[in-house]
């Protein structure tokens, strides 16, 4: 099976150029049973800006937008088998963690976290995944 690319058209396409030049990532692509989704942050999908400088909105969002590419492929949290999470300030992480918590209701998954500086200004928090159809 040649790899599928995946579109949501409820989340923002990410590469975080400028609005006026495509981006050159594609939301997700299935690769056999496994569906590998780029970095998603806190952007809203109209308006591809930044939702609120709030950690806890920045962590909603990011998953929402995570949970609509998912959904375009018609997966779910559920199928979700690791995340990789980058957060700007790493004094954020409990704030981020509880919010990840209650979004996840429950939902296990693989999970590391790491310090670091998203590419675009204001973006306080980036998550990716690996999903599983089977």
């Amino acid at each position: 099976m040649p790899k599928q690319i995946i579109t949501s058209p409820d989340a923002p396409t990410t590469g975080f150029t400028d609005k006026g030049t495509p981006s050159p990532l594609a939301q997700a692509i299935r690769a056999g049973d496994l569906l590998f989704v780029s970095g998603q942050g806190p952007l809203d999908p109209k308006t591809r800006e930044v939702v609120s400088p709030d950690i806890r909105e920045q962590t909603r969002q990011t998953l929402t937008n995570l949970r609509s590419v998912l959904a375009a492929a018609g997966l779910g949290l559920a199928d979700v088998v690791n995340m990789r999470v980058v957060l700007r300030n790493t004094e954020d992480f409990p704030a981020f963690n509880e919010t990840f918590r209650e979004f996840m209701a429950g939902e296990k998954v693989t999970r590391t976290c790491v310090g670091a500086t998203p590419h675009r200004k204001g973006v306080n928090v980036e998550i990716d995944c690996v999903a599983s159809f089977v």
